[in-house]
């Protein structure tokens, strides 16, 4: 008896210790996974809080550059004043392009944003080239814009023509100036009438009556005569016009000097 109660109480100690060791593991696991749920949980709200942090930062630093011999920063500045630069991740690069392109000195404009709070805008200007009809600007390309011409620093000449015809103008211009140069003249006018016949006023005060054709050979003619009509100049005299628009020869108009009044 004393055996078999032995082996009993053998079994129940066993049992009660398994037991143990299993509701041990038990709660260690529960503990091991509510630890998990919490380092995830926590982990999730730090990086949602961070995010929102950045996202929320605003554009502090506006770095303008680029060749603006004409647009100044406070132009820029002025023109994305209402663009909402309060967020990073939002600020919408198009519309500060937009808004800056719509300066009237600017050619092409840039715009890129630099993490974490820096927007650029990269600015080119339009490169003025002559007077246009009195109202408006031409480009080194032939397009017409407007903009403020008291920030020009230098004198343009000026061209007059019909509408459309502003390529053609300067064109001509470029030309015609190529070949001045060699007699030290230059264009401070340029006229093409409707009927497609050109003047030229040069820097000397003398206007060329070119005519419709062969505006290069008419040029190149007075060119060469032009010495000699000064040497035939006589005193308070000076050369009005020259009109080229004839086969061979031309014809020369004068007009008397004014005489400057001493003080």
């Amino acid at each position: 008896m004393t055996k078999n109660n032995n082996k009993q109480t053998s079994v129940r100690t066993s049992q009660t210790e398994e037991n143990e060791i299993l509701h041990w593991s038990f709660w260690l696991g529960v503990s091991f996974f509510v630890l998990v749920i919490v380092t995830i949980v926590s982990f999730s709200w730090y990086l949602n809080n961070k995010m929102t942090s950045e996202e929320s930062t605003p554009v502090t630093s506006i770095v303008i550059g680029g060749e603006m011999p004409f647009t100044i920063r406070q132009d820029i500045e002025d023109a994305i004043e209402h663009v909402n630069l309060g967020n990073f991740f939002k600020v919408d690069v198009n519309e500060v392009q937009e808004k800056v392109a719509g300066l009237p000195w600017v050619y092409s404009v840039s715009v890129r944003k630099k993490w974490p709070n820096e927007l650029k805008i990269y600015v080119v200007d339009q490169t003025p080239i002559a007077l246009w009809n009195g109202d408006f600007l031409l480009n080194q390309y032939g397009k017409a814009f407007q903009a403020d011409i008291t920030r020009l620093t230098s004198t343009l000449p000026a061209f007059f023509g019909p509408e459309g015809s502003e390529d053609i103008a300067l064109d001509n211009f470029v030309n015609l100036s190529k070949l001045l140069k060699f007699s030290g003249l230059s264009i401070d006018e340029l006229l093409l009438t409707e009927r497609h016949s050109w003047q030229l006023t040069l820097n000397d005060g003398v206007m060329l009556n070119l005519g419709r054709e062969n505006k290069i050979e008419r040029v190149q003619r007075f060119m060469d005569v032009y010495p000699q009509i000064i040497k035939t100049k006589k005193e308070n005299q000076q050369v009005d016009y020259v009109d080229l628009r004839y086969d061979t020869g031309l014809a020369v108009g004068w007009k008397t000097t004014e005489k400057k009044q001493r003080a």
